[in-house]
């Protein structure tokens, strides 16, 4: 057993993956097949939003562990090209803390052309940005945005710094960055502006998706008995709007979607704890040192950095990330006896 930064035990890579059929692509032990890769690029954050981020920040990376732009413009290649994923996101901590975030994605769009691009951001300094993002080759975006009153955007956040991603928001939508999706954790002291948040998104016309909070907390507060469920969410949203059920657009989209008011507009909610939908997940992630990690709940990591660096060619980094994927749990297991949640918080892990 080796251990990575910020003291996170990983499997060995000769992990035996001896009953693994032999196929390319990310499948694992249930039938379950990976497309959609997430790949976090930093641990920093402009802010410290109480159900991620510790107040004084995460421990930092040192920057000759961190994956370079040009690392993970291979990765990304290889697994788009020999693993069979379909889609790319980049996530932090926060992206825009990385300088170099145009020469990445703009790397990945050369070597994985037609493959969509997208980022998660908090959309602190998306204003100066958005245009340069897209022209290196962004195709979608989600913004984390949990209250428009300002007071309580601090409070979360721990940082007043709600027009700024206000501004954000909007210079991605003007510079044609969608469709562009509003996330919001579900946290109690912010379910009396929920239905506002909703209004807000519907004026400017992009779309909300509502997020059950998950304990991936840095400082192990969450507590099942006191986190807002889908079910009383949608009671609050139902006494100002009209919501019809609408489903998911596909079985492995996280978010199952309410018409509002008859559409065409829509409110999402990710259930990731009350109606959880880990057997059709499609996930892989790849964090910010370069070690694969199956599921956000599993503490076993495969490091890749440490075999692209001492020269491993692609089919080898290629059969390691496949022997991670192979060992991906069931499910989290949040509602299970014995729930133990993992060491990293979802800062370290990358959403």
């Amino acid at each position: 057993m080796t251990t990575v930064a910020l003291g996170v035990p990983t499997m060995p890579s000769s992990a035996s993956i001896e009953d693994r059929p032999d196929v390319g692509e990310l499948v694992d032990r249930f039938g379950r097949v990976a497309r959609d890769l997430r790949v976090s690029i930093t641990e920093k954050c402009s802010l410290r939003c109480t159900y991620c981020m510790p107040e004084d920040g995460l421990p930092a990376i040192p920057t000759q562990n961190l994956l370079t732009a040009d690392e993970i413009v291979r990765l990304v290649d290889i697994a788009v090209h020999r693993l069979g994923v379909r889609e790319v996101r980049f996530t932090g901590g926060e992206p825009l803390m990385r300088p170099d975030l145009e020469q990445m994605i703009a790397g990945c769009a050369e070597r994985a052309p037609g493959v969509p691009l997208a980022m998660t951001t908090n959309a602190i300094g998306l204003e100066h940005r958005a245009h340069k993002l897209v022209e290196a080759g962004l195709s979608r975006i989600n913004i984390s945005l949990d209250s428009i009153d300002r007071e309580h955007f601090a409070r979360l956040t721990r940082r007043d710094r709600l027009p700024s991603v206000i501004a954000g928001i909007r210079a991605a939508a003007e510079a044609g960055l969608g469709p562009l999706k509003i996330n919001a954790v579900l946290m109690p002291e912010m379910l009396g502006g929920a239905a506002d948040l909703l209004e807000w998104c519907l004026n400017e016309g992009v779309a909300l998706r509502f997020i059950e909070e998950m304990p991936l907390d840095a400082d192990h507060e969450w507590a099942r008995e006191n986190m807002v469920t889908a079910d009383r969410l949608l009671a609050v949203l139902g006494e100002r709007f009209t919501l019809s059920e609408h489903g998911r657009q596909d079985p492995s989209a996280p978010a199952e979607e309410w018409l509002v008011d008859g559409g065409p507009a829509t409110v999402g909610v990710i259930a990731s704890v009350t109606r959880s939908f880990c057997s059709d997940c499609d996930r892989t992630r790849l964090t910010a040192e370069g070690t694969v990690r199956s599921c956000l709940f599993s503490d076993r990591e495969i490091d890749l950095r440490a075999a692209l660096r001492g020269g491993a060619d692609d089919e080898e980094l290629a059969r390691l990330w496949r022997g991670a994927m192979w060992n991906k749990w069931a499910g989290h297991g949040i509602n299970a006896d014995g729930f133990a949640p993992p060491q990293r918080s979802m800062g370290a892990i990358g959403g």
